[in-house]
């Protein structure tokens, strides 16, 4: 993250998932340590990319295109992609197989040197 830090970005639905998952916790040590982690490295130094407008249409022809031939994508998963496309960006995850069908959507899976 440090190597690349000046080019990361963060869709505004996989930062709703990090806060969803650590909210589901239980108070304790690890919560708080993830709590601050998702303050400190992430919400503080990485910009939030919304979901605007031009993510929804771009979303919206994609789930319509998709669905009408029998591949319908996970609704988050249509979003973070749509961020990622209408900003010019590589989406780095390492469930690549949840991006593939999506068009022109640059993926990267993060375990890998990137």
């Amino acid at each position: 993250m440090a190597e690349h830090a000046a080019e990361m970005a963060v869709a505004a639905p996989a930062y709703h998932e990090l806060v969803f998952g650590i909210e589901r916790l239980p108070l304790s040590r690890r919560r708080l340590v993830l709590e601050r982690y998702l303050e400190e490295a992430v919400h503080a130094s990485l910009p939030i990319l919304p979901y605007d407008a031009t993510a929804a249409r771009w979303h919206a022809t994609e789930r319509a295109r998709l669905t009408a031939i029998g591949r319908t994508p996970q609704y988050i998963d249509g979003q973070i992609a749509a961020i990622a496309r209408v900003n010019g960006l590589v989406l780095i995850t390492a469930n690549l197989s949840d991006y593939q069908d999506f068009a022109d959507v640059e993926t990267a899976d993060w375990r890998q040197e990137y």
